[in-house]
């Protein structure tokens, strides 16, 4: 998928786009958008946008996706709120839902390197990344 900008909603893409575990990806612009063009030194140009590519949310971790067994690993994602259960690769893991964005869990005895799951009321999120189990 490939997007030109209009100058209504930016141009001059700027930062490196990032993918929020919404599954959408979003980005800034320099210049373009609604502002008036004169003295962008005082933010009016420019845009913050986002691009729906139908990826699936997921959820992703605070740190370096690795440890071994006994560690708290944070974790971010969404609609936690009535989270009923976290795995490491299929081993059911304790963990506290903090906020609705954000958890932690605590690596199981027996895991194995995988995919972190986290069952809430709405669905199965996955890791966007294997969660490495070390000795």
């Amino acid at each position: 998928m490939v997007h030109s900008f209009d100058g209504t909603d930016g141009e001059t893409p700027y930062s490196t786009i990032f993918q929020h575990t919404n599954g959408r990806l979003f980005g800034g612009t320099t210049s373009g958008g609604t502002g008036s063009g004169v003295d962008c030194s005082v933010g009016a140009c420019g845009v913050f946008y986002s691009v729906n590519i139908g990826a699936a949310p997921f959820v992703a971790f605070v740190g370096q996706p690795a440890g071994k067994a006994g560690k708290t690993v944070e974790i971010l994602g969404q609609g936690f709120t009535g989270t009923t259960a976290v795995s490491f690769n299929g081993i059911s893991a304790s963990f506290e839902v903090v906020s609705e964005t954000y958890l932690t869990a605590t690596v199981p005895a027996g895991a194995t390197t995988g995919t972190v799951q986290v069952t809430t009321p709405v669905g199965v999120l996955l890791s966007n990344v294997a969660f490495r189990v070390t000795p």
